[in-house]
């Protein structure tokens, strides 16, 4: 059971998985700052608002005693266009910092290596022939 387990962890896929986690978190940082140091004052030049969030905002009255925000249901489109916005930064980002150099680096180890041959299934004329020269080296046929 314990080897089954150590098979399990040591196999290529959960430590790439591992290492992949660790990465996206580190890089979190990176896209946070990335979002709150540039694409947010940009947003704040163009809107006035900070970001996104506060932009498009509507309270609807779901129909409680007048007064009573508890019972208002709030619509906010600009809350919603951030988190695609944090979406496609991260997503752009992961591709053109991870995706796009390992690529690159596939492609310059495949050239470097030759093809690899295609197996040629034989013949039936040299199938009998192994076959013949089998028999033949056989003692006592």
């Amino acid at each position: 059971m314990l080897k089954g387990f150590k098979d399990f962890i040591t196999r290529g896929n959960v430590i790439d998985l591992a290492v992949g986690i660790i990465i996206g978190a580190a890089f979190t940082a990176v896209v946070t700052s990335l979002v709150d140091n540039v694409i947010n004052p940009l947003i704040a030049a163009i809107f006035g608002k900070p970001d996104l969030s506060d932009v498009w905002v509507w309270t609807l009255n779901n129909g409680g005693t007048p007064g009573d925000t508890a019972d208002d249901a709030v619509l906010s489109i600009g809350a919603f266009l951030t988190a695609i916005i944090n979406f496609l930064i991260i997503a752009a980002a992961i591709y053109f910092v991870i995706v796009m150099p390992l690529n690159r680096l596939a492609e310059r180890r495949k050239a470097g290596e030759p093809a690899p041959d295609e197996p040629v299934s034989p013949t039936e004329v040299e199938l009998l022939t192994e076959i013949r020269d089998a028999l033949r080296e056989k003692p006592g046929v």
